[in-house]
């Protein structure tokens, strides 16, 4: 089946975050909201099937976990990735960033120093500081690559290649910490962590006595060229002291139904995080969840390989624009997923002034790169998941707007 991303769906007043909350978080309702990492393409019709057919049994009572939720996940981890989980180490929990609070809770006490890697997703600075544990920085390389341009007045114009692991850093500190959080593929930088990269962070933290957790939710968006591979599955050490989570939210639109899931290899580990859940009653979960889940990972190879190809041609199309049109805004190439970094510190701007200048000049909502941590300074976030009319347009405004200024 060929499925359509060119349609331009109108999400206005569905209560979405990342439309309708623009005009409060920015004051103005002008803006194109290309920010919040949800796509604007359809959810996919075979997951909306399989919630209609519930919806028409006309009892939305109490249930347990559908067998088909834990076939569908065992399933897909096996034919994506050559992981053979079993079952037992499954577990349900409502939301990926609500499983890492969890895990702080569950092996961590207020004090507790847990490591990160900035810049990154901004909950992992803000849950562990709300619930009273110090965070711990390790700021991550980036390496540069020439794009060709040469243009010597703006000899920071890069492509920024990709970001690396300051590795002495990285095990200076994880002595200090009880939990590490890992962003496995990273947002926003969109890093696919290699092989010996996995094996060298799980050997450390491993030996330092970290507990390693994983945020996987991007990993089914990984894209050609590349491969992911679980952290559990890289070696015995990252096996036996790690807990997973994954969801297919991100790669089947389907956030707002919080389907996410914890994979725990270690029996002590599992028993742990399992007891903990079920003290508090967090490992339900709820009827449209197990459905989503196995619906998606059962009929979705199809449709899935089908939008990475079209991201694909998203991100191949911003990158051509900068370094012809706009060769002082480079942007980090993603290995994984439709968030595209935008490297704007050539522009010469504070963070302050680069985010006026995309709102008041370009009329473009994105992410600031300060939220994901000090390294983000002069980085803008760009979701490209939106059918390619919206981001030529956002690509036009944003030429204009440099036009004009630069």
């Amino acid at each position: 089946m060929k499925y359509d991303f060119d349609k331009v769906i109108d999400r206005r007043h569905t209560d979405s975050l990342k439309i309708d909350y623009v005009p409060e978080l920015w004051g103005r309702d002008d803006l194109m909201p290309l920010w919040v990492a949800d796509m604007d393409f359809a959810t996919p019709p075979f997951i909306l099937d399989a919630l209609k057919q519930r919806c028409e049994h006309p009892v939305l009572g109490y249930t347990c976990r559908a067998r088909a939720w834990y076939e569908a996940i065992v399933r897909w981890q096996q034919m994506r990735y050559g992981w053979t989980i079993s079952e037992e180490w499954l577990n349900f929990v409502p939301g990926i960033v609500p499983g890492i609070a969890f895990s702080l809770h569950c092996f961590t006490r207020p004090g507790d120093k847990v490591l990160i890697q900035t810049p990154v997703y901004h909950p992992y600075i803000l849950v562990p500081k709300n619930n009273g544990r110090v965070v711990v920085e390790s700021p991550l390389k980036i390496k540069k690559e020439e794009l060709g341009i040469s243009n010597e007045e703006y000899p920071e114009s890069y492509s920024a290649a990709e970001m690396t692991i300051d590795w002495e850093d990285f095990e200076r500190k994880a002595g200090e910490c009880k939990l590490f959080l890992l962003c496995h593929p990273h947002n926003p930088g969109g890093r696919v962590w290699k092989h010996e990269e996995l094996v060298r962070l799980a050997e450390i933290c491993q030996r330092k006595g970290v507990l390693v957790v994983s945020d996987e939710i991007h990993a089914d968006l990984t894209l050609h060229g590349y491969t992911h591979i679980p952290f559990a599955l890289s070696c015995e050490a990252a096996a036996q002291n790690s807990i997973t989570f994954a969801s297919p939210s991100k790669s089947f639109n389907m956030a707002g139904l919080t389907s996410s899931y914890a994979i725990i290899p270690n029996p002590d580990i599992r028993a742990q995080f399992a007891t903990f859940l079920e003290n508090s009653e967090l490992n339900l979960g709820h009827l449209f969840s197990f459905i989503s889940v196995a619906a998606a990972y059962s009929h979705g190879t199809e449709w899935l390989d089908q939008c990475l190809d079209y991201i694909q041609g998203n991100i191949d199309f911003v990158e051509q624009t900068l370094a012809c049109e706009m060769p002082r805004i480079c942007m980090i190439r993603p290995q994984a997923s439709y968030l595209i970094f935008l490297d704007c510190r050539a522009l010469g701007l504070t963070p302050e002034a680069l985010n006026r200048f995309f709102v008041e000049e370009a009329h473009l909502a994105l992410n600031e790169g300060v939220m994901f941590g000090k390294p983000g300074e002069g980085f803008m976030r760009l979701n490209v998941a939106s059918p390619r009319s919206v981001i030529k347009q956002a690509m036009h405004q944003l030429k204009e707007a440099y036009d004009r200024r630069f």
